[in-house]
């Protein structure tokens, strides 16, 4: 995309925000396009902790599924820049040694290789990671990085304006937090097993990837009383 257009439309997404639209005026493939990337993802921090999948294309096979992996799996680009609030940049997940358990996953799931996961900066405080995935295995170039960057800046005051209820029924497709029954479901097994609520989080991982389930679809069957998770 030529320099001039980037810079048009990152001036009309600050005066859409300065106007009170959120990030629902926002289409993630065509922002994903215009930064020359193949999917964008966005993901809220709560003040606990939590993450929670807001923005992004609803029929995106690239990164949509590969978000859900990571948070299954524990385990990731996007989670290792929530937990060091730094610029993660991998050139080919498939030989990612520090996640090996997403690199062997990740190709049954989705065509994307590389990965950089950008922390979305409010002053001192990281309210969410913005997640860029490409399908060829090619780092990330300082040029591109930058172009990431200030997306991510721009991305920020939308944000902020954004309903998350809204949010996640207009962008992603579903009337409720994506990830609200997971954590329903960690509260509920910390509290019949006695332990924290992370390490209950670990126990609901574990079950999902030992059985080949979706971190969602176990949390579901907990929330609805087919699945008690026992003492190890």
């Amino acid at each position: 995309m030529p320099e001039s257009d980037l810079t048009a439309l990152l001036t009309g997404m600050r005066r859409a925000a300065r106007t009170g639209q959120d990030l629902t005026a926002f289409d993630a493939r065509t922002l994903a396009r215009h930064a020359g990337v193949d999917s964008l993802s966005l993901t809220l921090i709560s003040a606990q902790g939590a993450l929670e999948l807001v923005w992004g294309d609803p029929g995106d096979p690239v990164g949509r599924p590969l978000e859900d992996l990571q948070y299954t799996l524990g385990e990731g680009p996007t989670l290792d820049a929530v937990t060091t609030r730094r610029l993660i940049t991998v050139p080919d997940l498939h030989t990612a040694l520090q996640w090996p358990a997403l690199a062997e996953a990740a190709p049954a799931v989705s065509t994307a290789r590389a990965v950089a996961a950008l922390p979305v900066r409010l002053g001192i405080i990281v309210p969410a990671v913005l997640t860029a995935y490409r399908t060829t295995p090619i780092p990330f170039t300082p040029r591109r990085l930058d172009t990431l960057t200030t997306l991510a800046h721009a991305l920020v005051h939308p944000l902020l304006q954004t309903s998350t209820t809204d949010l996640v029924h207009t962008s992603i497709g579903a009337p409720d937090l994506l990830r609200a029954e997971v954590h329903q479901a960690a509260g509920m097994t910390s509290v019949h097993l006695g332990i924290p609520i992370d390490q209950a989080l670990v126990r609901l991982r574990s079950h999902a990837w030992a059985h080949d389930q979706a971190l969602r679809t176990i949390a579901h069957d907990v929330v609805t009383g087919r699945l008690r998770l026992e003492r190890a």
